[in-house]
């Protein structure tokens, strides 16, 4: 079977890419085909879970300031994002009979909140300049050939169930390992070094930290763990990572290890406005103001999945990652000790506190400067901050340490212990090098004919409809890119 353009992976980017290069023949009179293989029941199975399901598929920022958002070379990325910045592509959903809206962050999002409605747009969008998608169409390799004459195919995609399909030129959009669920198991990277492509170093971005002692992390859950990660096998290739299991990532915790004692007290707490510090190695390596959400899985969140990508890296690399909370932020040490002090005398002298025990008073002190929910959790990580002095067998004084709770509120220390694996990480960092990718089309400097975008590409960023975005925008660069190609100069 032929076809001019084959796109395997029919995600954001896979989309995209062949809308990109279906449009861009059809402008140009050209009778070329373009042929999507997904290895799913239907396309966009990642799209579907993005957001909880609302579907921030974009940020509506400028260049400056979204490039400051893209964790790896950001100039990269550049061509792709003037190709399709944030205007242009909700002025493309919205052509395509999808509204939408943007919220607090410059966030865009369908305006029915229903991710399905992104997915539709894209279908619609690509049945309408005639891309034919193959569903359950999971392809086990691609032969690269170069091509003796101009109209000749030059690569050859197999699938698994036996199924052989030539064509001109390739898009790789296969996605990372990030929710294997949805599809997204890695193939790329191998066809990638098949092709003689290296990979930058792979770990899970935008995803939970595990603090110490939040999981039943014993030997019999661990093995339970084990066994139910997805096994990921890529081909060995000089100067490339090489990643046989995830069982080989150190410090990964899978999310459905069981919380503990400890984790059940923090479960469901969200927390605003907060300043959080990654320390690695004793040395602040980031800084972020924001809310963190306590889960099943660890601490999450808008900041917590901001600083996952830098702690995740450093725990895989064998160093000691510490996060230091600080609940208010607003005020110094010294202004929160005296708060403390204060609020500490007008309920020891309220009336109401009469007879009532120290340990009682410390804790209607803490509802005064946290929310409740967070009470038990706060007295269980911190001690210090009741001290018992035994006086005698049955005298005993307890003593409540003002200085200590203002100290342990503007440095509420946890120790990283791991972080959830590409189980539930949002998105992959790292990939097939940009070094081996031309920018300005997305074209492969080692096979001609060859390109790639989306998630399988070394490009990562955080939260908050950046990398969507950057998987549409390259997306439509390489589709684009590569019916150019095929078209005959005038």
């Amino acid at each position: 079977m032929k076809s001019d353009i084959i796109i395997i992976g029919g995600g954001a980017s896979g989309l995209m890419a062949a809308y990109g290069a279906a449009s861009t023949l059809v402008t140009n009179s050209s009778d070329a085909s373009v042929l999507l293989l997904e290895k799913m029941p239907r396309p966009g199975r990642k799209i579907m879970i993005t957001g909880k399901g609302r579907c921030n598929f974009t940020n509506v920022k400028d260049w400056n300031e979204f490039s400051a958002h893209i964790r790896s070379k950001s100039n990269f990325v550049k061509p792709a994002f003037y190709n399709l910045t944030p205007a242009k592509l909700v002025e493309f959903f919205e052509s395509a009979g999808m509204p939408a809206v943007v919220e607090r962050g410059d966030r865009a999002f369908p305006a029915s909140y229903h991710s399905t409605d992104v997915i539709d747009a894209l279908v619609r969008a690509c049945h309408g300049v005639g891309v034919k998608i193959e569903n359950e169409a999971e392809v086990a390799s691609c032969h690269y050939e170069p091509a003796k004459q101009m109209n000749e195919s030059a690569f050859t995609v197999s699938t698994t169930d036996g199924r052989s399909y030539t064509c001109r030129k390739l898009i790789i959009a296969t996605g990372g390992l990030s929710y294997p669920n949805t599809g997204s198991t890695g193939d790329g990277y191998r066809f990638a070094q098949d092709a003689g492509h290296s990979l930058t170093p792979l770990f899970p971005s935008l995803t939970a930290l595990v603090p110490r002692g939040y999981k039943q992390t014993t030997p019999d859950n661990q093995a339970l763990t084990e066994s139910r990660l997805v096994k990921t096998h890529l081909t060995t290739s000089p100067n490339s990572l090489i990643i046989s299991s995830t069982t080989e990532m150190p410090h990964h915790i899978d999310r459905s290890v069981p919380l503990s004692e400890l984790g059940e007290k923090f479960q469901n707490i969200h927390l605003k406005n907060v300043g959080v510090q990654l320390v690695i190695e004793g040395s602040v390596a980031d800084s972020e103001f924001g809310d963190i959400d306590f889960t099943d899985g660890g601490i999450e969140g808008p900041i917590g999945f901001q600083i996952s990508r830098k702690a995740v890296k450093a725990l895989v690399n064998g160093s000691r990652v510490k996060l230091s909370v600080d609940l208010k932020s607003g005020v110094s040490l010294t202004e929160l000790t005296a708060r403390v002090k204060d609020l500490w005398a007008q309920i020891d002298k309220d009336p109401r506190s009469r007879g009532v025990r120290e340990k009682e008073k410390c804790r209607i002190l803490l509802g005064k400067l946290m929310p409740w929910e967070l009470i038990p959790a706060f007295t269980a990580c911190n001690p210090g901050i009741i001290t018992l002095e035994r006086k005698g067998r049955t005298d005993t004084k307890v003593w409540i340490n003002l200085p200590t709770i203002a100290k342990c509120l503007k440095e509420w220390t946890f120790d990283i212990d791991g972080y959830v694996g590409y189980e539930r990480a949002v998105v992959t960092a790292g990939g097939v090098s940009t070094d081996d990718v031309i920018a300005k089309t997305l074209e492969s400097r080692i096979s001609p004919g060859l390109y790639f975008c989306g998630e399988v590409l070394d490009i990562d960023a955080d939260t908050g409809g950046y990398n969507l975005h950057c998987a549409f925008a390259t997306g439509l660069l390489a589709g684009q890119s590569a019916a150019k190609s095929l078209l005959t100069p005038v």
